[in-house]
């Protein structure tokens, strides 16, 4: 089999995001002609159908969504590995990508890393982070889409190495007027009579409180999901729910919410956070630098950072 294309490979994931192929030409500046041309020579070269004609245009077949995935995926390396030597041939001597929980990003990690950069042996390292749920954080790394992620210990690490990073402490956010308002802490079960708002079902947090609430013969119910920490505790000033979060992520806007902060009064309620990779050995210098400041961190117990 010849290699694949990657013009080809970008114009068939514009014909199956835009539906038409008439509006992928226009999208990649190239006549609907050519385009067909060279998806029937990948239809060939594959010896599949990829594409499926229907009245209003095109759809991928279940092959053609396999080499969609595929293809998404060659074309983001192809683009990272255009912006790492754009940065090499402007002097950038390393560079390092990380793959971050939101509790990571919405707490210490970004001021860890600028303190990291900050320091003159470091200042040629450019360091790209990017916020992905636990599952993706794992699958990012073993796959080698970057080289370090930040997750919390409790995720499947399917073989990854890791080394300890910060930690932060899970509490109940509810409003001023809430029945539990009144309590300084909570069991986890008290919660369980409510609604509650919560991060995507996939994330690390989501999956042990559903988990844990199994363990009672309960289960979490969830009024709403959102994104992020800080759109949760606008559902939670709302009214519509309360909400487990880190203390750390809530106490900034807990005052000018009126929200009220129960201590969680369970075992698990302190997260350990991890940095992990695949090997050590393999890890470029600059990767490897930034990992032991992390871990330096972690180590050090310096506050809060997940």
């Amino acid at each position: 089999m010849r290699d694949l294309d990657l013009t080809t490979l970008r114009l068939f994931v514009a014909v199956c995001e835009e539906g038409n192929i008439a509006r992928a030409s226009e999208r990649a500046n190239i006549v609907g002609s050519a385009i067909s041309k060279r998806l029937a020579q990948l239809e060939d070269q594959l010896g599949t159908p990829l594409l499926a004609r229907k009245r209003y245009g095109v759809v991928p077949t279940t092959a053609g969504q396999t080499l969609l995935e595929h293809a998404r995926a060659i074309l983001d390396s192809a683009t990272r590995i255009q912006s790492d030597m754009r940065n090499f041939a402007g002097g950038a001597r390393g560079q390092v990508r990380v793959l971050a929980s939101v509790s990571a990003m919405t707490e210490s990690l970004a001021e860890d890393v600028a303190a990291f950069l900050s320091e003159p042996e470091h200042r040629a390292i450019q360091v790209d982070l990017e916020e992905r749920v636990s599952p993706e954080i794992v699958r990012g790394v073993q796959e080698g889409m970057a080289s370090l992620g930040v997750c919390w210990d409790a995720a499947e690490l399917n073989g990854l190495q890791s080394r300890p990073y910060r930690s932060d402490h899970l509490c109940v956010v509810v409003p001023g007027r809430h029945p539990l308002a009144g309590r300084r802490k909570v069991r986890f079960a008290d919660t369980l009579d409510y609604e509650q708002v919560g991060l995507p079902v996939s994330s690390a947090v989501q999956v042990r409180l559903q988990q844990i609430a199994a363990g009672l013969g309960r289960a979490v119910r969830h009024r709403v999901i959102v994104t992020n920490f800080e759109a949760a505790l606008r559902v939670v000033r709302a009214g519509l729910a309360i909400s487990v979060v880190p203390r750390e992520v809530a106490q900034p806007m807990a005052g000018a919410y009126g929200l009220k902060l129960l201590a969680l009064d369970e075992p698990w309620a302190e997260r350990r956070f991890i940095v992990c990779f695949r090997d050590a050995q393999t890890l470029t210098p600059s990767a490897l630098l930034l990992l032991d400041y992390l871990a330096q961190l972690g180590a050090a117990g310096k506050g809060s950072s997940l």
